[in-house]
């Protein structure tokens, strides 16, 4: 059994202690699905930071700009950290004054039950995918530090993660991201001074980068459509992402909702520039890497003392239990709170809680059937976190700020959003997909909206 392996056995023990320690405390639906709805600045601003700035993000950035420069990390880590301060500036303040449990409760409040349910089912699968894709990934991690074969290693990953996410709820999530935010950063800011100190002409390197590599824009040939489409999907797609949305609404207040968010997203671009610094300047240090998001994994091997390599792994080894269990709390949430919760009013808070639990183990259940059995997750989730996420932006853009448009409005857009980007994916292959789709929303909302102002309720569109 290697140290990395018995440190992530710690972690794990830890994560279910606090999955305990917390589990005393709920009482009611809210507390398990929101905290209580008392999260402060420390933990608010963590478990949004941590939500966003997991393994991936560490991993997938740093490999995207070794292999493209700075123009490979539009989307991560600059789209998702304007991401963050774009909810925190605009949607945090009326998000929590809602009241909402989900983020489908603001679509009942404003449409209708029926739009409620829609939105249930589209969002639903991009966040089994993502637990899915999540398991695997920890799978792979125990496979790696030990004797075990993948199948058992997912197995018992999925069963980590669905034991801790059926005791603490979202409390216990916003107290291990604090853990694995904390970490994390140690550990890039380490690895940072690490490569700093230990490379010698640091300097002659950066100067040698092509000027090129260090920018945003993208390759020449790339059209205006492209270029707005990549910003697109992590502003507009990732904003409305119910994840991100049950930590915002799960603060104390507005205001420490939208300061928490703000400064999530001003630590995400800050310490997502390490990231960055280490796939520019590793380019030279380790060129001709076939894997290029093996560039941080093997700079900290080759700077790192062992104790520290070993922290470090534990820390992304801790973003992908953070990530798993936000997302099968999620889908928990949606199914439990706006499908059976709904249909029974009355329903006694243990058994609004019973039915999350519950949910939160058949949906653990179904991510480790398709970890185990599907191939080329990580394709599948890219796919899935596009699905339908434009016409979900501007139902809740509308919604949120005018009274334009109703409920055939809003199941218009939907769908809409999805044919057309399911159209443009597979069937005409068309690069800016997300782009088109958003337009096509937008237009669908305001046309159907006109409509109903003629024959329906809704005020004209003016």
């Amino acid at each position: 059994m290697t140290w990395i392996l018995l440190f992530i056995l710690l972690y794990v023990g830890i994560q279910l202690g606090i999955g305990w320690w917390v589990s005393r405390y709920i009482e009611t639906e809210l507390d398990y699905l929101l905290a209580g709805r008392q999260l402060g600045y420390v933990l608010g601003t963590f478990t949004i930071f941590a939500t966003w700035f997991g393994a991936e993000s560490v991993i997938g950035a740093s490999g995207a700009i070794y292999g493209g420069g700075l123009a490979g990390g539009t989307a991560d880590p600059f789209g998702f950290g304007l991401c963050l301060i774009v909810m925190g500036f605009v949607f945090a303040v009326p998000l929590w004054k809602r009241k909402m449990i989900t983020l489908a409760d603001l679509f009942r409040q404003r449409y209708s039950s029926g739009v409620e349910k829609i939105a249930v089912f589209m969002m639903l699968p991009a966040t089994l995918m993502w637990a899915a894709a999540q398991i695997r990934a920890f799978g792979q991690v125990l496979t790696a530090s030990s004797t075990l074969e993948l199948e058992i290693a997912i197995a018992i990953a999925a069963t980590i993660v669905i034991v801790y996410t059926v005791l603490g709820g979202l409390l216990a999530v916003a107290y291990t991201d604090l853990i694995q935010g904390v970490v994390l950063i140690f550990g890039l800011i380490a690895l940072f001074i690490l490569i700093v100190v230990k490379t010698p002409d640091l300097a002659g390197i950066w100067s040698s980068i092509d000027p090129d590599r260090l920018t945003l824009r993208q390759p020449p040939g790339t059209s205006i459509l492209d270029r707005i489409d990549i910003w697109a999907i992590p502003l507009c797609g990732s904003v409305v992402a119910q994840e991100l949305v049950a930590r915002v609404i799960a603060t104390r207040s507005p205001k420490v909702a939208k300061r928490s968010s703000i400064a999530a997203g001003s630590m995400y671009l800050g310490f997502g520039l390490i990231p960055a610094f280490i796939g520019l300047v590793g380019l030279h240090l380790m060129p001709g890497l076939e894997d290029t998001e093996q560039i941080i994994p093997l700079m900290a091997q080759a700077y790192m003392p062992t104790i520290l390599y070993i922290i470090f792994a534990g820390a992304l080894i801790s973003a992908i239990l953070s990530t798993v269990d936000s997302a099968l709390l999620v889908a928990s949430s949606l199914v439990s709170h706006n499908l059976i919760v709904k249909e029974n009013p009355t329903m006694p808070e243990f058994r609004k809680v019973g039915w999350a639990r519950f949910f939160v183990i058949i949906f653990g259940l179904t991510a480790w059937v398709i970890a185990t059995n599907a191939e080329g997750v990580y394709d599948l989730v890219v796919d899935a976190a596009a699905f339908g996420t434009a016409g979900i932006f501007t139902i809740v853009v509308f919604g949120l700020f005018t009274k334009i448009g109703d409920k055939f409005a809003a199941a218009a857009t939907m769908f809409v959003a999805m044919g057309v980007w399911l159209s443009a994916t597979y069937l005409f292959d068309i690069s800016w997909a997300y782009l088109l789709s958003l337009i096509c929303a937008i237009t669908a909302y305001v046309v159907t909206a006109s409509i109903e102002s003629i024959y329906g309720n809704s005020p004209p569109v003016s």
